[in-house]
């Protein structure tokens, strides 16, 4: 079932990117634009389960040099269900093994009529050399331990879709912050919207360096959790760490993992998140991630709907350019 295009009226004349590279550069009043169309979507087509056509004969390519689950298929679905039509790209299938470098494979992606290219890669910085190199839109899916916008602005609706306003919640994120490009996008959303955020792991994950953004470092996490109103449990990420930070997993899951216990020394509606793939055990015992504090799927659901909201806002911008 497809709803009615005039229900959804031109993008924001305050909305003026064609791209969308992270949210450091971003503006609240930007911010706050990509979460209320997010909203709107959600609310216009039933929680993003049917079509807004209003992108009908726009093409997205996913070029995604690193593996996904929830972001590829999430951008998939948003595009078709605003009515354009996607092209799926996996590196091991594709020339780059042969030699092509991911620029010029993203140029001849263009070359065949793509209006928006949604980009993971492990090199910090690749979807904004190819936003300086491609005439199409271009949104950052995630580039190595830099940022991945989307799933910071999912995250950031998610909680104030449960709280009302980000605005004087004390949000934690918890895990591997050095590694971690959703801890990035999350600290510069949630702190331009009024957060205060505490950075929490093993010392060897959380340098004191990060007090230089205006966060709070700590590395107990017993002791912030009665302080906290979100609790974000991030994943280690292992395949980014060219050494062990910490003994062993089941040390980190001593100190650090949501179980049943620790929530008990939170408060009563604690909200808690996770960006996902999570590992059961490690960062988050399964019945915390499964339980009535859990926000994870929603989280997840957020995203079609964050994901719809930017690439709406993008296309339209590059097609105001063009009038």
């Amino acid at each position: 079932m497809s709803i009615d295009v005039s229900e959804i009226g031109p993008i924001p004349a305050a909305w003026t990117r064609r791209h969308l590279l992270g949210l450091e550069d971003l503006s609240v009043e930007e911010l706050n634009l990509i979460l209320d169309a997010a909203e709107m979507f959600k609310e216009a087509t039933g929680g993003c389960t049917q079509k807004i056509p209003v992108l009908t004969g726009r093409t997205c390519a996913n070029l995604f040099f690193e593996n996904s689950t929830r972001t590829r298929t999430s951008f998939s679905l948003a595009m078709r269900r605003l009515g354009g039509d996607t092209v799926d790209f996996t590196a091991s299938s594709s020339s780059t093994s042969k030699g092509e470098t991911t620029l010029d494979t993203a140029r001849n992606i263009e070359a065949m009529g793509v209006q928006v290219v949604v980009c993971r890669h492990r090199t910090p910085g690749t979807p904004h050399l190819l936003s300086k190199n491609l005439n199409c839109s271009v949104i950052n899916a995630g580039d190595g331990a830099h940022e991945h916008p989307t799933q910071g602005l999912l995250d950031i609706l998610t909680i104030r879709q449960k709280r009302g306003s980000i605005a004087g919640q004390t949000v934690a994120l918890v895990g591997d912050i050095q590694f971690s490009r959703t801890a990035r996008s999350n600290i510069w959303g949630l702190k331009k919207l009024g957060a205060h955020v505490i950075v929490c792991g093993p010392a060897t994950l959380v340098s004191p360096l990060w007090r230089e953004l205006g966060v709070e470092v700590s590395h107990n996490l017993d002791e912030i959790l009665p302080r906290c109103d979100v609790l974000n449990l991030l994943r280690i990420q292992f395949e980014r760490q060219s050494t062990r930070p910490f003994p062993s997993v089941r040390e980190y899951a001593h100190l650090y993992s949501m179980n049943r216990e620790r929530l008990e020394k939170t408060k009563g509606n604690v909200l808690v998140l996770a960006p996902g793939p999570i590992n059961r055990g490690v960062e988050i015992a399964t019945d915390v991630a499964d339980g009535p504090h859990s926000a994870i799927l929603e989280q997840v659901t957020n995203g079609l709907a964050v994901r719809m909201a930017v690439l709406w806002l993008v296309c339209g911008a590059s097609a105001r350019e063009l009038e």
